[in-house]
């Protein structure tokens, strides 16, 4: 049951992220493309299309990857502290 807990809160949030980088695209007062970047890296874990999309964006932009890889890894760790209870 936890596993399915996590899961689910996995997915809320990641498309919590999306839908204000959404938002953000268009609001000057968002962030979109950070939103939108946070939001991916977090499907990346439960949908095989996020983990491709953030594959192909740190193929084409070689830059950016080290910031995916350290915003990837703060995403794991929040995650990881917000579902062991």
């Amino acid at each position: 049951m936890t596993r399915i807990r996590q899961k689910w809160l996995t997915v809320i949030v990641g498309w919590t992220f999306i839908v204000l980088g959404i938002a953000g695209l268009f609001l000057p007062v968002l962030q979109g493309v950070l939103f939108l970047m946070i939001g991916l890296i977090i499907l990346s874990s439960e949908y095989a299309w996020a983990h491709g999309v953030v594959k192909r964006l740190r193929a084409r932009f070689p830059r950016v990857a080290a910031r995916f890889h350290e915003a990837s890894e703060k995403a794991r760790t929040w995650m990881s502290r917000t579902t062991t209870t």
